[in-house]
């Protein structure tokens, strides 16, 4: 192996900041948990006084007000000249990382941070217990960051909208339909692939310091609908649904090979980025042609493996997106890795904690302490892993490579949004449409436990897409016991759906 290119770049820390206290006053806010988590990071990479030589400091944008949060990071952290860097929801949450590294291999910065923090718990026990807390507020004043990365893509279309369809976990549940009829699986062995899945996590989770949650769960726990764990969009029930409501920081910290040495960082904990593709083409999920598997998915994995030059079976460990199940199920079969390597080292965003906007982050973060000498993946011949990252519906996707040991061709990166889109047109959405239609997917939805009613993503026999609903409570209820993906059903002028009368 070569000795790599000044330039290259490397990751030299990873920090993390949890604060799991019922008392919100005793929980720090988004912001102080981010500059808890690069204190750790700058620990982690052997130099306590790293930030101040920050060039750049990259934000997650979260749940949080604050209009300039590397502003308030770069003050309280000694570096007031660092370019602050802001990426707002629906930007891919790799992006800020990919772009560190690229901006580090080109020779325009040597040294920066990439960071996200949520503090949702704190609000969520502010307002359980009546104790009121604050966060800091800029001045009015304060300068917008330096760049802000903002995307103008939608998260759903209209039609989905005008159905009543809002909630991530509710398009991701219909998807798993699809995924399931695709498989051949029946309703309740399609449940049970999912309990057994997460049950694996929970103790991944359990080995995981940084995990929200840490208890081992049996499949038969998960599977359980009970007032903990109620049906929230069938099939998934709370306990494999994102986490978001969590007081957690991670921070990444990014370096030159040169600047590295020059500081005298210690070699054997760096990770180096192989390579990084993303892509940024967005269709709506109704408009998808296929719902269990995706070409952003296929694509980026595969020009991803081709920049690193290895392939899948050299990946030993993978962190897929874990938002919700189909995520997961899904990625694993168009990356070619079911069965080929852990799905997870975090232990999914359900059990380890799903932040509002940076989970892929805490999953990178992760990767970097498996893949070192001593974590659970340094021991491997050739460590190897794999990140995924979603945006939206399965709107974007990205995936980086990292190892222990440099690439013969350094850190390569790429942008395929354009192949994508030339493999993923959307269909036409017919929203008028009346008559016989088939289901392609469909989930019931819940209110406190209690089935509301049913979206069913549907093909006209013009090959246009519509959606359509259903608020009777019996053929709800008929959907979570039959598979109805392949159904005919009857489309009524209101939007509404039945069974269709048999031929």
């Amino acid at each position: 192996m070569s000795d790599p290119a000044p330039s290259t770049p490397v990751i030299v820390g990873v920090g993390f900041c949890q604060v799991k206290s019922d008392d919100p006053r005793e929980c720090p806010e988004a912001y102080r948990l981010m500059l808890e988590a690069i204190g750790d990071a700058a620990r982690d990479a052997g130099a306590a006084d790293l930030p101040r030589h920050f060039e750049s400091i990259a934000v997650q944008k979260g749940s949080w007000k604050y209009p300039n949060p590397g502003r308030l990071l770069a003050d309280a952290l000694g570096c007031p000249d660092a370019r602050t860097i802001l990426a707002d929801l629906g930007v891919l949450q790799l992006t800020p990382f990919f772009n560190l590294c690229r901006e580090i291999a080109e020779g325009r910065q040597s040294l920066g941070v990439v960071t996200g923090g949520e503090a949702r718990y704190r609000e969520l026990r502010s307002l359980l217990t009546g104790q009121a807390v604050s966060d800091t507020e800029q001045p009015a004043d304060t300068p917008p960051p330096d760049e802000f990365f903002a995307t103008p893509d939608p998260f759903s279309s209209e039609l989905e909208q005008q159905r009543g369809i809002w909630a991530p976990g509710e398009f991701y549940a219909i998807a798993d339909s699809a995924y399931r009829h695709h498989h051949g699986l029946d309703v309740d062995s399609h449940r049970d692939h999912i309990a057994t899945l997460y049950s694996a996590f929970s103790h991944i989770a359990a080995d995981n310091p940084h995990a929200w949650q840490r208890q081992p769960l049996s499949a038969a726990a998960i599977r359980l609908i009970d007032r903990k764990n109620a049906m929230v969009a069938f099939p998934y029930s709370k306990r494999v649904m994102s986490q978001w409501n969590v007081n957690q920081a991670v921070a990444v910290i990014v370096c030159s090979v040169a600047r590295a040495r020059e500081l005298g960082l210690d070699e054997s904990h760096w990770i180096y980025p192989l390579a990084a593709v993303q892509s940024r083409n967005v269709v709506a999920l109704a408009r998808k042609r296929t719902l269990h598997t995706h070409p952003g998915t296929v694509l980026t994995g595969q020009r991803a493996l081709a920049l690193a030059g290895v392939s899948a079976d050299d990946i030993t460990v993978a962190d897929l997106y874990s938002c919700f199940p189909s995520a997961i199920l899904c990625a694993a079969d168009d990356l070619g890795l079911r069965g080929k390597c852990p799905l997870s080292v975090t232990g999914s965003m359900a059990l380890a904690g799903g932040p509002f906007n940076h989970g892929a982050l805490d999953s990178l973060a992760r990767m970097v302490e498996v893949l070192r000498p001593g974590g659970s993946a340094g021991g491997a011949a050739r460590p190897l892993g794999l990140v995924t990252n979603i945006s939206g519906m399965f709107g974007k996707q990205a995936c980086a490579l990292l190892a222990p040991a440099p690439g013969d061709g350094g850190f390569r990166f790429a942008d395929i949004t354009d192949e994508v889109a030339a493999q993923d047109p959307p269909l036409p959405i017919d929203a008028g449409y009346t008559g016989t239609a088939t289901v392609i997917a469909y989930s019931v939805m819940y209110n406190k436990g209690t089935i509301s009613h049913a979206i069913a993503f549907c093909d006209t026999p013009d090959g246009a897409r519509t959606v359509v609903r259903t608020d009777d409570g019996q053929l709800a209820e008929r959907m979570t016991r039959e598979e109805f993906v392949g159904r005919a059903v009857q489309v009524n002028a209101d939007g509404s759906f039945a069974v269709a009368a048999a031929a």
